[in-house]
């Protein structure tokens, strides 16, 4: 089977938003079947509503998980996100590279959907041959498609809204989540929860202990808001070998800062992207049907070869002549003198006027406050399986230990059965699922295992009222 249609480049899609936007309307009732709402209605004795499902997070995560669901007629349901509206996910918030790091050809939140899918929306706009001059896709430009996709799809989005901690209700088979909006609390009942919070949704971003002491003035982690312009003739220095690491590097560049020097632990920088070999439908689909030996062992395997900066985000740095990379060179020893940040490696000792970190993000559950009472009875990787001595990877074994739908699993069978209802779509699924949650390149997989996770569930708990319309069922075809 050849790797493109030969007649796509013949393809051309409705010219324009709104014939776009005709076009996929009709494309959806086409492909209605079967339409009829399903999931019985719930509410408490004194009538306050239940959610179906709750979703968490507004990013491509959760707009893409809402879609689907509403495709299976499951729709009542609502997205929260704290961010301000039009600002969900990193995009337009901290993400500091030009361009997706995935193929542009990337399909996923579209559903198989040719009409929703990114390409279509480009297309129409820029036309067939725009698109084939697109080398890799504009980070705004995916944050535009988003919101697109959210308003032509009808998605429920609260924005600026935040997620307190989770609580089961066992009085009413339900979870409680308080969330606040705009200085005011309320309370939303639901029967399922989706985590759909991000890179970090199953942990927290975080800097090392030696640089935590020093006043937050001197240094900035990748994903807080920095004022680049400030750092105009400043010296930077620059933790992490990442992608993110050059990326910001570039932009203190680029905002005329005097020098950056970045440093990091491996004796070279990593050139083989692990992340390009798993883009294939077996990889993709199937992680996490592996073995639990065998699902340690490819993702121990792609985090060990590390993750490196694409070609272009290490060009655009490396461009600057004022831009140092230093191997072998983890910092020991981070303090404050005379206002500045001392920085002392094992070759050498380096004066900063700022930091920034790029070290990337803890797993660890009990840092998010959405999980603060539910995370001691959720079921870790640690406590179902105990790799090789030669291969222990502490974060790996604080990666949650979900089932085949991205949902939690008890940490003691029969001690709290109702954690299933929760689902971590964030890049915490990576060793039990694979790409899935905050990837987009698993999101055409990882989608659907979701969504009929969480079907599957609504279908289950609601069976015994299921057979009782089934008895009553009386709608007669024709008169004997």
């Amino acid at each position: 089977m050849p790797d493109r249609d030969p007649l796509a480049s013949t393809y051309r899609p409705p010219q324009g938003l709104e014939a776009l936007e005709d076009a996929l309307r009709r494309d959806l009732d086409i492909l209605s079947y079967p339409a009829r709402s399903w999931v019985p209605p719930r509410s408490t004795p004194d009538g306050r509503p239940i959610l179906d499902v709750l979703i968490i997070g507004g990013g491509q995560s959760g707009l893409g998980a809402a879609f689907g669901l509403m495709r299976e007629r499951v729709t009542n349901l609502l997205v929260l996100d704290d961010g301000k509206d039009g600002f969900h996910g990193p995009w337009k918030t901290f993400a500091r590279m030009i361009t997706l790091r995935t193929p542009k050809y990337l399909t996923g939140p579209d559903f198989n959907i040719p009409n929703l899918s990114f390409r279509a929306w480009y297309e129409a706009q820029h036309g067939a041959e725009g698109f084939q001059q697109v080398a890799l896709i504009p980070k705004e430009l995916w944050a535009d498609y988003l919101l697109w996709y959210r308003r032509v799809l009808g998605i429920p989005v609260k924005c600026g809204t935040k997620a307190g901690a989770l609580r089961w209700r066992a009085d009413l088979d339900c979870f409680e989540v308080p969330a606040a909006h705009n200085g005011e609390a309320e309370f939303l009942l639901a029967r399922k929860v989706v985590m759909a919070t991000g890179i970090d949704g199953s942990g927290r971003w975080d800097a090392p202990p030696e640089v935590q002491p020093l006043p937050r003035a001197l240094w900035a982690h990748t994903h807080d808001p920095i004022d680049f312009h400030a750092l105009k003739g400043k010296r930077i220095g620059v933790l992490g070998a990442g992608a993110s690491a050059f990326d910001n590097a570039s932009v203190a560049l680029e905002a005329g800062a005097g020098g950056v020097d970045l440093f990091y632990r491996r004796k070279k920088l990593p050139n083989v992207n692990p992340y390009r070999w798993a883009e294939f439908a077996g990889f993709l689909r199937h992680h996490g049907d592996l073995p639990d030996a065998q699902r340690w062992r490819f993702i121990r395997q792609i985090i060990e070869m590390g993750q490196l900066p694409p070609r272009d985000t290490f060009e655009r740095a490396r461009r600057h002549p004022h831009f140092q990379l230093h191997a072998e060179s983890p910092w020991v020893e981070v303090k404050q003198q005379d206002g500045k940040a001392v920085v002392r490696t094992p070759h050498a000792t380096h004066t900063f006027d700022f930091l920034i970190i790029a070290s990337g993000f803890t797993t660890d559950l009990s840092l998010r406050p959405e999980l603060a009472e539910l995370h001691p009875h959720i079921a870790l990787w640690k406590d179902r399986f105990t790799p090789p001595e030669n291969e222990r990877h502490a974060d790996l074994l604080r990666h949650p230990y979900l089932g085949p739908s991205f949902e939690f699993q008890e940490k003691q069978p029969g001690s709290a059965p109702w954690i299933g209802g929760v689902f971590n779509y964030t890049f915490g699924c990576l060793l039990s699922l694979g790409f899935g949650g905050a990837s987009i390149s698993g999101m055409k997989y990882s989608l659907p295992r979701l969504v009929g996770g969480i079907t599957k569930q609504l279908y289950l708990d609601d069976s015994e009222r299921h057979f009782r319309a089934l008895a009553d069922y009386a709608t007669t075809e024709f008169e004997t």
